[in-house]
């Protein structure tokens, strides 16, 4: 437990004389502002609060932690403040979370970059296939690919995330290629865990007296080979298992080489947001802040990896 961290939601909770005004001051949400008032207490052993649904009021023991944790807390400032510069480097650990395939497609060399010109920055990256509690792991910066984002963290969009249908020249040399919607239900199709096992679902642009400009069209596919990382699912396809689905920030390199070769072009898989994700604005270290901005620099609105 972060226990500076703890004083300071205990305090503005009772200042500000409710656990939601807390929350909004600190840029906080309210689970979070609970947590740290529940592993305060039990790091206090004691009752620090009352908690009705009209108030809030001190107990005995409330009465006593409050001006100490006032205390601690104006010292840390002061010690802070002590030995902080202007225009101090950004300095000490990140850490870093991403899905495994963008994170060696494309962070991984990021990284490489920020900690070449932040010498004094030290990053941990870690790379998982599953949303990562930001604030539970310790977590700094996560970059998620999403449309669905936790509404708890605060989110900075960096880019877009776009798919394609795409095979090897050799697997459709001997499955041919397919023509249609319909016809992908014939073929081999690599498929994720999570996105998509038995079900494909695609944008494909209306007729023209249509109302909408597109309509979303849904195919059953079946294959051989599923993962949860898009990476295993690119290196099959690479060898010419099947047709997949992958992520252009992954595909791209190779679909300009002519390794693979795109199919369906009427068809547009749901394209997703990049964000970097955080808990909180609030002491927001120097080197994070910097990251945001370095992250948002390098993956631009429309990414370099659909450039070419």
């Amino acid at each position: 437990m972060d226990k500076l961290t703890a004083m300071q939601v205990f305090v503005a909770v009772v200042d500000s004389g409710s656990q939601s005004a807390a929350a909004e001051q600190l840029d906080l949400s309210r689970p979070v502002v609970s947590r740290y008032l529940a592993e305060l207490e039990a790091w206090a052993g004691a009752r620090l609060m009352h908690r009705t649904t009209r108030k809030l009021s001190l107990t005995a023991a409330g009465h006593e932690l409050l001006p100490r944790c006032r205390q601690l807390l104006d010292l840390s400032a002061d010690m802070q403040a002590a030995v902080t510069l202007p225009d101090r480097a950004p300095q000490g650990l990140l850490r870093l979370t991403a899905s495994s395939s963008f994170g060696q497609a494309q962070l991984a060399r990021v990284v490489a970059e920020f900690v070449a010109l932040y010498p004094a920055v030290s990053v941990d990256l870690v790379l998982l296939d599953r949303a990562v509690n930001l604030v539970e792991e310790r977590i700094d910066l996560g970059v998620r690919i999403s449309n669905e984002l936790d509404p708890n963290l605060i989110a900075r969009r960096l880019s877009v995330c776009r798919s394609v249908v795409c095979a090897a020249p050799s697997y459709l040399e001997k499955r041919g290629r397919p023509q249609g919607l319909e016809e992908l239900s014939q073929h081999n199709c690599l498929s994720h865990f999570y996105y998509g096992k038995s079900l494909w679902t695609f944008e494909r642009e209306g007729a023209p007296d249509a109302l909408a400009s597109s309509v979303n069209v849904s195919v059953n596919v079946k294959g051989n080979v599923s993962a949860n990382d898009a990476g295993a699912l690119l290196q099959a396809a690479l060898a010419g298992v099947g047709v997949a689905i992958l992520p252009t920030y992954l595909a791209g390199e190779h679909l300009r080489a002519g390794r693979l070769l795109a199919l369906l072009p009427d068809l547009k898989p749901t394209e997703l947001s990049i964000y970097a994700v955080y808990a909180s604005r609030k002491n927001m270290s120097t080197a994070l802040r910097v990251m945001l901005d370095f992250l948002a620099e390098q993956f631009a609105p429309e990414p370099l990896w659909d450039s070419h």
